[in-house]
C-alpha cells in the first residue's frame, strides 16, 4: 500500500468522519444492545431513506430531511405503542417498511440522477468538510444530551417500575433515546449507508460487553472498537478496492469474532 495515500486530504477527512461516528455510534450502542432495540435501530435507519427522499424532493439538506422524517417516525411509534394497538415488531415492520416504499418511489419521481448506492451503503471517502463538521456538531449534541441523562438513562435499562418510583420519566426517556440514535442515523448515512448503520450501533457494543464491567467502560470501550473497526475498513478498502462502508462493518465483525473466544477465556478464569 503507498502511505501517501494516508496523508491525502480525502482520507483524512474519511478518517475524521469515521472516527466522530464511531464515537458516537460506540456510546449510544450501547443503550441499543441493553435495552435489545435492534429491530428499531433497522427500521429507523430503513424510514431514512424517505427522509433523503424529502431532502432532495424539496431543496433541503439530506440530514435535515433525515431528521425530520424519523422523529416523525419515533414519535408515532411511541405513540402507538402506548395504544397498544398493535406489538411493536409488527408497528415497526408496518411503518419502516412503509417509509423505506415511499421513499423509493418519491426518489424514482425525481428528475436527476441520484446515486442510491451511496445512501444504501454510504461512501465515506468522499465525504466533504461540511459533512465532517455536521457529524462532529451532531456528536456533541448527543454526547451534551446523553451526560445530563446518564443516570436516568441507566435507570431505566435496569428496571422501569424502579425509574418511575425514583420519579423518572419513562416517556420522556424512551423518546430521548430514539431521538439520539435519529442523530446518529442523519450524520451517519455517508458512512457506512442506511443499511448498515444499525450494525455499527450493535457490533462494537456488543464487543465491548464481553469486556467492560461498567456501563461507563462499556461505552468507552464500544466507541474504542468502532474507531478500529472505521481504521481498519478504510485500509482494506484502499487496499483491495472494496466498498468503504460495507468493509468497515465486516472489520468490526472480524473483531467480535476474533475477541470472543479471547474474552470468554479470561471471563472464566475470574
Amino acid at each position: 500500500m503507498n502511505l501517501e495515500i494516508f496523508f491525502e486530504p480525502f482520507f483524512l477527512r474519511a478518517l475524521a468522519a469515521g472516527i466522530g461516528v464511531a464515537l458516537v455510534a460506540g456510546t449510544l450502542g450501547c443503550f441499543v444492545v441493553w435495552r435489545k432495540m435492534a429491530y428499531f435501530g433497522d427500521s429507523l435507519a430503513h424510514s431514512a431513506l424517505l427522509g433523503v427522499a424529502l431532502g432532495l424532493a424539496i431543496g433541503i439538506s439530506t440530514s435535515l430531511g433525515i431528521l425530520i422524517v424519523c422523529s416523525t417516525f419515533a414519535v408515532l411509534l411511541l405513540w402507538l405503542q402506548q395504544k397498544k394497538f398493535l406489538a411493536t415488531d409488527t408497528l415497526l415492520g408496518i411503518l419502516a417498511h412503509g417509509a423505506l416504499s415511499f421513499g423509493v418511489i418519491t426518489i424514482s419521481f425525481l428528475e436527476r440522477g441520484i446515486d442510491l448506492h451511496s445512501y444504501l451503503f454510504g461512501d465515506i471517502l468522499t465525504v466533504m468538510p461540511y459533512e465532517v463538521v455536521s457529524i462532529y456538531v451532531g456528536a456533541s449534541i448527543v454526547f451534551l444530551v446523553l451526560s445530563f441523562n446518564w443516570s436516568s438513562l441507566l435507570l431505566m435499562n435496569i428496571n422501569e417500575d424502579l425509574a418511575l418510583a425514583e420519579n423518572v420519566r419513562t416517556f420522556f426517556s424512551q423518546l430521548l433515546l430514539l431521538l439520539l440514535m435519529t442523530i446518529v442515523v442523519a450524520v451517519s448515512i455517508r458512512i457506512v449507508g442506511l443499511l448498515l448503520i444499525t450494525s455499527l450501533l450493535i457490533i462494537p457494543a456488543a464487543t465491548a460487553r464481553q469486556l467492560a464491567r461498567s456501563p461507563e467502560a462499556m461505552a468507552i470501550a464500544a466507541s474504542f472498537f468502532g474507531i478500529l473497526a472505521v481504521i481498519g475498513g478504510l485500509c482494506v478498502s484502499l487496499e483491495f478496492d472494496t466498498p468503504s462502508g460495507p468493509s468497515i462493518v465486516a472489520t468490526s465483525a472480524i473483531l467480535f469474532v476474533l475477541l470472543f473466544p479471547i474474552f470468554n477465556i479470561l471471563s472464566n478464569k475470574r
